[in-house]
């Protein structure tokens, strides 16, 4: 298979090969071929109809995967080595660096969330039922976090809370009682939540001292397990802040139905 190269006069052209079959659609090449044309370039796009094609393709260029592009005659390679050909950062989703913006995007859909219902029901914004629904969506939020990978979780967990460390099981408990809790306080039964309040007071209690320690008295470098695991979101302030939030609305919640 021969390398197909045509450069028009003053037009930037590149040449990709990817896999496109009725199985699989390579997402890499589709990304490949997206990058390729918002940097200004016009693509000549070869597609493999089966995996022997790429297979050949790949014995003959001596490459090990697809999508490979090519500029000006000159092999480029893959999606990531295109981008560090245009001077772009490795992917987020791709890189071990610490982010906040899993936390930055689930608080913030939260907070609309919790915007939004309020105006639904009450034709209004009312500051205090608008905090209160915000913590409520934010923990059945993260939650779902948690629960999408509960193994991967209660393995990140492990390395800071001072409970699941001494009761493994815990970490397998924490996110149904998390998410329920958050539940109980959306549906605003004050039978549902006496018994949800002092939970959420609980575990954001236990949260909150052993991030305190971890962080600040054993000045640990960990990730945080409150996005679920194999989250790259820094244990710290943030994640104090969560199960500060989570205390301050159990009692809250407390004093409110109590009173």
């Amino acid at each position: 298979m021969n390398v197909q190269i045509h450069n028009k006069s003053k037009e930037k052209t590149a040449v990709l090969y990817r896999m496109v079959t009725d199985a699989h659609i390579c997402p890499f090449g589709l990304k490949s071929r997206d990058l390729l044309k918002r940097q200004g370039y016009k693509v000549e796009d070869h597609q493999f109809q089966s995996k022997q094609e790429a297979d050949d393709f790949r014995e003959e260029h001596g490459v090990k995967t697809t999508p490979q592009t090519f500029i000006e005659g000159k092999r480029i390679g893959g999606y990531d080595d295109l981008r560090a050909y245009f001077g772009k950062d490795k992917q987020q989703e791709e890189s071990d660096e610490t982010t906040y913006q899993p936390i930055v995007a689930m608080f913030s859909m939260a907070l609309l969330l919790a915007l939004a219902t309020n105006w639904r029901v009450t034709g209004s914004l009312q500051w205090l039922p608008v905090t209160e629904l915000f913590v409520a969506f934010g923990m059945v939020i993260l939650a779902i976090q948690k629960l999408r990978d509960l193994f991967a979780f209660s393995n990140q967990f492990l390395g800071y809370d001072l409970l699941a460390q001494k009761w493994v099981r815990y970490a397998y408990i924490y996110p149904f009682i998390e998410g329920l809790a958050g539940v109980a306080m959306l549906t605003a039964v004050p039978e549902l939540a006496l018994i949800a309040a002092p939970l959420a007071l609980f575990i954001g209690t236990v949260g909150a001292i052993s991030v305190f320690k971890a962080v600040y008295i054993d000045k640990r470098e960990l990730k945080c397990a409150c996005v679920g695991g194999n989250s790259n979101v820094p244990l710290g302030f943030v994640s104090l802040s969560e199960n500060l939030a989570m205390m301050g609305m159990s009692i809250w919640m407390l004093v409110k139905h109590l009173a």
